[in-house]
């Protein structure tokens, strides 16, 4: 069992940026691969980011590639996503989410129907 509480989300203006943080406890094999997922009512969720922690190595959508960030903290149990030129429609509940090895590996990382656990989600609202 993994447990996932994200934190930092708010309101910012477009232009704006925020981090985003999500802190993994429990079986730390079932959270090597770690993504952030954003969702609005009545939209499919959508992956933003993911990081496998083995390798450092970062996935990214075309809407989150060169204005967000996925980081992991030295404990390897925190990751971050920073944001950057936050746009209206970046606004979302932003999820957490954690899986094993075999999603990143497999190149799933962005797929949320192979994560496992998930966080309760943090609210980020970029206003125009």
């Amino acid at each position: 069992q993994v447990q996932l509480v994200e934190s930092g989300g708010g309101s910012v203006q477009a232009g704006g940026s925020l981090r985003l943080s999500c802190v993994a406890s429990g079986d730390t094999k079932s959270s090597r691969c770690m993504a952030w997922f954003r969702q609005t009512p009545g939209k499919e969720r959508e992956g933003v980011a993911a990081i496998y922690a083995n390798s450092g190595i970062t996935y990214y959508t075309d809407s989150s590639q060169g204005r967000f960030t996925i980081s992991q903290g030295n404990a390897k149990n925190i990751v971050y996503l920073q944001m950057r030129s936050l746009k209206p429609e970046d606004t979302a509940m932003y999820y957490c989410a954690a899986a094993g090895d075999s999603v990143c590996v497999a190149r799933w990382s962005l797929q949320y129907s192979k994560y496992d656990y998930w966080g309760q989600g943090t609210q980020v609202t970029v206003s125009s």
